[in-house]
């Protein structure tokens, strides 16, 4: 790194110089031929877009800019949210030497030089010295230990910039000796206002071109938040239209100068509910290639990738269900990596769930059956808890007849016990109707027994492939089954012999009580699997869960 100029030291009671003087590469006056992006550097605080949750009066990044206290602070955010344009400010608006120095090209060395020339600066009396390192996450961690006596004993205040989460890119110990402040990507208003403000002020374009609405919203759009991808697009369209001697920008004119089409997509207007209906409903058919389309075209337009990833996260429910229950973990991680990762990195999880929830098999029986449920709550159904089933573990709830009678599944070498579970006006009611598509098939094998056993039909016959239709079940009341309570110490039954919810012998009332007969003595059912998939019966929309 080039030094010369950067440390000369004054001799004690010669005059410093100013914020005038000569400073670091980069960070004086904007020449006439810099970057949009440069010129349109704001001049002081008051400039500053955005951010207002660190302009506070008194806030930390305000008192930096106005050197009102020397703290050291990492900045760090995406790129064009300001990180460098709040450098200048400090550079600019105090008495401080103000070095800079980038991460990708200084080393050990050149860190030591400068803490040195400002030790002795500060003994004879000189300006204290704000260090600026941009890109600090690029520092080694021998690079960054250097810092650490400097930045403690306040030889010099340390204003470093990341785009990398300083908690793994950044040591302890500085970023303990240093105020974190977190830049936000700036919303659309904010970058749309920068645009304007660009257009028409002298350090700008000065009004030499105005911009059409389509064109301003394209270029809004493209900036994804980050200013100076914004102002360095404004700049090249407007390029292009002075060379064509036309004074207006449009739409043509700035695709043609970022090479980028755009993207009807409005993210408050019909648009967006059009592309994420037709993403959802790609990947419900089973299409990955146009679901993964609508995910591009999300994706480039700008849309909010927690809001792809909260609709993965629903459809994994909504749409596959049971069918595969590993779609859920799939959509959850894809949803984690969006908030660990970020775009554009991130974009690659949530393709990778949309590829996996497209191609799984489908079953909206958790809709279906949620939704049920909820009708019949809302319809006033239920009643009362059953007493067996009632919380006993405070005084006086055995005198009420809390928990008596329930019998605990873990005493049956099944797992599995006949009891009622439901409210009285509801029992006997199915709600979940599995489907035969993907995983759910074993678990539309297993439901049937399961509810045997539990509502004590009798035996339940083997599944050799070729079982009829589960005949419908009525609403009806099941007794519960006088054992001794469990949480009171009563022991399992000795008859409670019955086999396995997989291999379906005979079952045995338990205590005297005898299973409900076939001929008459309640509803009958032929052993056969759940409505079979694809029947009218298998339509709704909400969601339930499922007895194992």
């Amino acid at each position: 790194m080039e030094t010369d100029g950067l440390f000369s030291l004054a001799s004690p009671g010669a005059p410093t110089a100013g914020p005038a003087a000569a400073g670091p590469a980069g960070f004086g006056p904007p020449t006439g031929d810099a970057p949009l992006p440069v010129r349109m550097r704001p001049a002081s605080l008051d400039e500053l877009v955005g951010q207002k949750h660190l302009l506070a009066p008194g806030a930390p990044l305000r008192q930096l800019v106005t050197g009102a206290s020397p703290m050291s602070v990492i900045l760090w955010g995406p790129p064009g949210t300001g990180k460098t344009t709040i450098a200048h400010l400090v550079a600019n608006a105090t008495d401080r030497k103000f070095v800079a120095m980038s991460a990708l090209t200084a080393g050990v060395k050149d860190v030591r030089a400068v803490i040195d020339t400002a030790r002795r600066e500060r003994r004879y009396g000189g300006p204290p010295t704000v260090l600026f390192i941009d890109e600090v996450h690029r520092f080694s961690k021998t690079q960054q230990d250097s810092l650490l006596a400097a930045v403690e004993d306040r030889t010099v205040t340390l204003l470093a910039a990341t785009t990398e989460n300083p908690y793994f890119s950044v040591i302890s110990p500085l970023l303990s000796r240093c105020v974190l402040l977190t830049l936000q990507a700036l919303d659309e208003d904010d970058v749309r206002h920068l645009i304007r403000r660009a257009t028409t002020d002298e350090r700008g374009l000065g009004g030499a071109v105005t911009l059409s609405t389509e064109a301003e919203d394209h270029l809004v759009r493209l900036a994804s938040g980050d200013v100076r991808k914004a102002l360095t697009a404004l700049e090249a369209a407007a390029g292009s239209a002075l060379a064509q001697d036309v004074k207006e920008i449009d739409l043509a004119t700035a695709e043609k100068a970022v090479d980028v089409a755009a993207v009807r997509y409005d993210r408050d207007g019909d648009a967006h509910y059009d592309v994420i209906s037709a993403f959802i409903k790609s990947m419900r058919g089973s299409d990955p290639d146009a679901a993964l389309h609508y995910l591009a075209r999300m994706l480039v337009a700008g849309e909010d990738p927690r809001f792809i990833a909260r609709r993965i996260v629903v459809f994994a429910s909504e749409d596959v269900g049971m069918a595969d229950p590993q779609a859920l973990l799939v959509a959850s991680a894809a949803a984690q990596a969006v908030q660990n990762v970020g775009l554009p990195e991130a974009g690659l999880n949530l393709a990778q769930a949309v590829v996996h929830l497209a191609t799984a098999p489908k079953s909206n029986s958790v809709t279906t059956a949620l939704g049920e449920a909820m009708a019949d709550v809302r319809a006033g159904r239920g009643g009362p808890v059953p007493p067996h089933l009632r919380d006993a573990h405070y005084p006086g709830s055995r005198g009420l007849g809390h928990g008596r009678g329930y019998r605990y599944p873990h005493d049956d070498p099944r797992g599995v016990v006949r009891q009622q579970y439901a409210p009285d006006d509801l029992a006997g009611v199915d709600y979940y109707r599995p489907t035969d598509h993907g995983a759910e098939r074993l678990v539309a094998e297993r439901v049937p027994r399961l509810r045997r056993i539990v509502r004590g039909r009798g035996p339940a016959p083997r599944n050799d492939g070729d079982e009829s239709a589960t005949t419908p079940v009525t609403r009806g009341v099941t007794a519960s089954v006088g054992t001794p309570d469990r949480a009171a110490g009563g022991a399992r039954a000795a008859d409670e012999s019955q086999s396995s919810a997989d291999s379906e012998p005979a079952e045995t009332g338990a205590e005297g009580t005898t299973p409900a007969a076939d001929d008459g003595g309640g509803p009958v059912e032929t052993g056969a699997d759940p409505v079979e998939a694809g029947s009218d019966d298998d339509s709704g929309d909400s969601a339930g869960e499922e007895t194992r």
